[in-house]
C-alpha cells in the first residue's frame, strides 16, 4: 500500500515537473526577449515612471478620448525628440512624429506587418488587403491595383453625383435654420456610396439609418478599438465570455451575412448574364441599359499570377475592408472640411469662385474635366486632411534590428506613426495650426518630404483607394458648396477631439447654412 502510494507520488510529481519545465521553457524565450528589448530601448526618451512587465499601463488613461490627447500632448513635450517609447503592460511601442523616422519605417520592404493591434480586425475582415502580410498581400495588392485604375474610377462618378444630390435635398431642410449637426448626414451618404460602389448594393442609408447592417457596421468600429486599447481584452477565451464579446460576435454574424448574400446574388447576375450573351438569339439584351459596375464584379473575374480566381472567402474580406476603410474615413474628411469652411469665409468664398468659374449657374452633375479643374478645393481637402487626418495614428511591426532616429530597435517593436502630430511639425509646416489651402499649391509644396504629409499612409503600403477618396470628396464637397453656404460657431476647444480608428469630434460637426444664391460675391 505504501509502496502504491509512493509510485502514485512519484508520477504526480513527475507530472507537476514536467508541466513546470513545459511552462518554464515557454515562458522564458519571452522573457529573454522582453529582457532584451527593454535594455535595448532604455535609452529612448518616454512616459515616466516605466515599471517591469506593467511598463507605463498606470499612467495611460481608460478612455478613448483622453487616451489620444494623452499622446498628442506626449508628442508636442517630446516635439524636439526623434522618437518617443511608450510600454502598455509588457509590449513596447516606439511613436513617431517626424517625416524622418516615418520614412525610416515606410519606405522600408522589411517593415510591412501590421502591427500586433490589428489582429483584432480578423475576425471581420479576414487577412485582407488591409490586415494580411508577406506574399499574401504582395500578391493581393498586385491583383487589385487595376481595379483602382482612373478609367474604372470614372464609372463610379454618377453613384457619387446621385448621393450628393440626395444628401443636399435633405440639408436643404436646415437652410435659414438654426445650427444642426451635419456628422451623420455626410456619413450616411459616404455610406451608401461605398456600398453601391464595392458592392454593386443599395442600401439606402440616407433615407434608412436604423438597418441592422448599418448599426453593426458603426457598433463593430467602436467594440474593436476598445479591444484594442485594453489589454486584459486580448485574450480570446476571455472576449468570448464577455458579454461584449457576444455582442461583437452578434454583431459579426450581421455583417458577414449580409456581405455573404450580396456576392452570391451578384455571382449569379453575372453567371445569368453570361449565359444570356452565349445565346445567340437573345439580342434584345442589347438594348438594356448597361450595369453599374462595382468593385464586386471585378473581385469575381480577376486572377493571380497563376490564373486562379478568389474564393468566396477571399472576396467577402476585400469587400468587407472596401466598406470598413471605405466609408467612414471619407465621412470623416468631408465634415471636417464642411467645419473649416464654415470657420474660414475668406477660403469658403475661394472655393465657391472656383466652383462658378467652372460650372456657373449650372446645376448639372460632376464630371471627370470638372474634378481636374478644381485646384482650390482639392487644396482645401488636404489641408483639411493634414489639421485632421481621418486616421490619427497606425501600426507597423518592426521585423528585424535597425536604427530609427539614432536609435537601436530591436525586432518585433511596433512603430506607431501618428499623422495627427506629424502634420503639425514647424519644420515642415510653418505655424502648423493655421488652416492655409495654399500650402498645397505646387509652388508652395515642392521640395517637402513626402512623408512629412501622409493621410493615406505612404510607402509600399499606402492607400489602394485614395484617389477613389478624393474623388467622392470633391464631388460631395463641390455639390454642398454649390448650393450653400457654410457657417460655424463651433471652436476647435468645442470639437473635443475622439482619436479612435477614425478621428471624430466628440459631439459632431455643427453648422448653419444659407442659401449659396445669397453669398455669391
Amino acid at each position: 500500500m505504501i509502496l502504491d502510494w509512493n509510485v502514485q507520488s512519484l508520477c504526480w510529481v513527475t507530472v507537476a515537473t514536467l508541466f513546470a519545465l513545459l511552462a518554464f521553457s515557454g515562458i522564458t524565450p519571452w522573457l529573454s526577449d522582453y529582457i532584451r528589448k527593454w535594455r535595448i530601448m532604455s535609452p529612448i526618451p518616454g512616459f515616466s515612471p516605466t515599471y517591469p512587465l506593467l511598463g507605463n499601463a498606470l499612467q495611460i488613461k481608460p478612455k478613448s478620448r483622453d487616451f489620444f490627447l494623452q499622446i498628442i500632448e506626449f508628442t508636442e513635450t517630446f516635439r524636439k525628440e526623434s522618437a518617443i517609447k511608450l510600454w502598455i503592460g509588457p509590449i513596447p511601442f516606439l511613436i513617431l512624429f517626424h517625416a524622418d523616422t516615418v520614412e525610416a519605417v515606410l519606405s522600408n520592404s522589411k517593415h510591412i506587418d501590421k502591427s500586433f493591434a490589428y489582429r483584432f480586425l480578423h475576425p471581420w475582415l479576414g487577412t485582407g488587403l488591409l490586415t494580411s502580410t508577406g506574399g499574401k498581400w504582395r500578391s493581393r495588392r498586385k491583383m487589385l491595383t487595376p481595379t483602382f485604375h482612373f478609367a474604372i474610377l470614372a464609372e463610379f462618378l454618377e453613384v457619387m453625383n446621385e448621393q450628393s444630390t440626395i444628401l443636399v435635398n435633405k440639408l436643404e431642410t436646415h437652410v435659414d435654420k438654426e445650427t444642426f449637426n451635419c456628422f451623420m448626414d455626410v456619413t450616411l451618404c459616404a455610406l451608401d456610396i461605398i456600398s453601391e460602389t464595392a458592392m454593386g448594393k443599395k442600401i439606402h442609408a440616407q433615407s434608412n439609418s436604423d438597418s441592422d447592417y448599418i448599426h453593426a457596421i458603426y457598433r463593430m468600429s467602436d467594440l474593436i478599438h476598445r479591444r484594442q486599447r485594453l489589454p486584459w481584452l486580448w485574450p480570446d477565451f476571455v472576449y468570448s465570455r464577455l458579454k461584449e464579446g457576444k455582442e461583437h460576435d452578434g454583431h459579426l454574424k450581421i455583417l458577414h451575412g449580409f456581405t455573404d448574400r450580396v456576392i452570391e446574388e451578384r455571382a449569379h447576375e453575372m453567371k445569368n448574364a453570361n449565359n444570356r450573351m452565349g445565346n445567340s438569339d437573345d439580342n434584345l439584351d442589347s438594348q438594356a441599359p448597361k450595369k453599374r459596375l462595382a468593385f464586386l464584379d471585378m473581385l469575381l473575374n480577376v486572377t493571380d499570377e497563376e490564373g486562379k480566381k478568389l474564393s468566396s472567402m477571399d472576396i467577402r474580406e476585400e469587400v468587407d475592408t472596401f466598406m470598413f476603410e471605405g466609408h467612414d474615413t471619407t465621412a470623416a474628411a468631408l465634415n471636417w472640411a464642411l467645419h473649416l469652411m464654415g470657420s474660414h469665409p475668406e477660403a469658403q468664398c475661394k472655393a465657391q469662385k472656383e466652383l462658378d468659374d467652372v460650372f456657373g449657374d449650372s446645376d448639372r452633375p460632376v464630371t471627370m474635366d470638372d474634378l481636374k479643374k478644381l485646384k482650390y478645393l482639392e487644396a482645401v481637402i488636404k489641408e483639411s486632411l493634414r489639421l485632421f487626418p481621418s486616421v490619427p495614428f497606425f501600426a507597423r511591426t518592426i521585423c528585424e534590428d535597425c536604427r530609427i532616429g539614432g536609435y537601436e530597435i530591436p525586432k518585433g517593436v511596433d512603430a506607431v506613426i501618428i499623422p495627427y502630430a506629424l502634420h503639425r511639425d514647424p519644420a515642415s509646416f510653418q505655424d502648423p495650426e493655421e488652416f492655409q489651402p495654399e500650402r498645397f499649391f505646387s509652388e508652395n509644396s515642392s521640395g517637402r518630404s513626402p512623408y512629412a504629409y501622409i493621410p493615406f499612409s505612404a510607402g509600399l503600403r499606402n492607400c489602394i483607394g485614395q484617389r477613389f477618396a478624393l474623388m467622392e470628396e470633391k464631388v460631395v464637397l463641390s455639390t454642398i458648396l454649390r448650393h450653400f453656404w457654410v457657417e460655424t460657431n463651433q471652436t476647435r476647444e468645442e470639437l473635443c477631439l475622439q482619436g479612435e480608428l477614425i478621428l471624430r469630434p466628440k459631439d459632431g460637426i455643427w453648422i448653419q447654412l444659407k442659401k449659396r444664391a445669397d453669398y455669391v460675391s
